[in-house]
């Protein structure tokens, strides 16, 4: 945070008519607080202007909420300008609390479902902070130590399709997967400690198509780490549940292709004949409808055909009882 200076101040242009928000860090400390004040082109002065009692504090002087959202939004959004984003958030006095209590607000309205599109789109934007701080390499490992991710798992248990849920739901998806794109080793042990695949696979099922991919993303990160693997081969419950998934994704990708989703369900496959006891399953399991060529045509990109015919080798040299080869070794890796 060396290239933020003491004192940073947002006015109008970012947060809008009425609201300014300073960020001051306290001396000797790597604390911040986010400050606010009203600014206004009137003459009335600051001492005649009462906060509303309404407003909740963050740092050190009342402030507008949702207003202070949208102004981190929009820093979120300027991410290459300012990169420190996620120190600052992380270290500022009581804002990741704030961004908790955000979250925790609407938990009474999962179930029954009463929660409102605008309530849906306060949290979107705190969960979209979090994910700022899940990314950055100076704030994850105490992100993860103060387990937060916990906090996004109940979006991912909700059954209701209505957009403001598939809304939470993919971005509680984006801030798991900023996690494991970094293919951080105490990420998935972190991960594999909780019950993010089984609420991944419950995505999978009836889930959008965006959110469905973001989900069979992190199954497929979470598989690539050996740990990962092992896990989800340990028992024939987990290995099942997962086969049983991605056979009913292959059947809904031949109705409704989606050449994204279709890249991360053949991955997810492919390392799964890493383990020989579940690829001697999977002569049994995988659809025909991989392994006929008749996908084929809603595969675009060379990696992904390479990863197919990879898996029907794999599958094939399994049948004869051989020994597989390895990807890596196939590709010239």
């Amino acid at each position: 945070m060396a290239n933020l200076p003491p004192s940073l101040s947002i006015g109008p242009s970012f947060a809008g008519p009425g609201l300014r928000l300073r960020l001051r860090q306290l001396p000797g400390t790597r604390t911040w607080r986010l400050q606010s004040s009203s600014c206004s082109t009137s003459a009335t002065p600051s001492s005649a202007r009462e906060p509303s009692s309404t407003s909740p504090r963050w740092g050190s002087g009342p402030v507008n909420w949702t207003g202070a959202l949208i102004v981190a939004m929009q820093i979120e959004l300027k991410r290459e300008i300012f990169q420190d984003l996620a120190p600052l958030l992380w270290h500022s006095f009581g804002t990741i609390a704030a961004l908790l209590q955000e979250i925790v607000s609407i938990y009474p309205s999962l179930s029954p479902p009463t929660l409102s599109p605008v309530q849906s789109n306060r949290v979107c934007n705190a969960l979209a902070l979090l994910q700022c701080v899940a990314t950055h390499h100076d704030t994850r490992p105490p992100f993860l130590a103060a387990q937060i991710p916990l906090y996004l798992y109940p979006f991912l248990n909700t059954n209701c399709k209505a957009r403001q849920y598939e809304y939470l739901r993919l971005t509680s998806l984006g801030v798991i997967g900023a996690l494991v794109k970094v293919d951080d080793p105490e990420v998935i042990a972190f991960l594999l400690s909780t019950e993010i695949i089984p609420l991944c696979l419950r995505t999978m099922e009836m889930g959008s198509e965006l959110s469905k991919t973001v989900a069979t993303f992190i199954v497929q990160k979470i598989m690539l780490d050996d740990t990962g693997l092992h896990y989800v081969c340990a028992t024939s419950e987990r290995y099942f549940a997962i086969a049983s998934v991605l056979a009913m994704m292959v059947e809904s990708v031949s109705e409704h292709p989606s050449p994204r989703l279709l890249k991360h369900i053949i991955r997810c496959y492919l390392r799964l004949t890493d383990n020989a006891r579940a690829c001697s399953l999977l002569q049994k399991h995988i659809p025909i409808s991989l392994t006929n060529g008749t996908l084929n045509k809603y595969i675009q990109d060379e990696l992904t055909k390479r990863w197919l015919q990879q898996l029907v080798h794999n599958i094939s040299i399994a049948s004869r009882g051989g020994p597989l080869t390895g990807l890596d070794h196939m590709m010239g890796m």
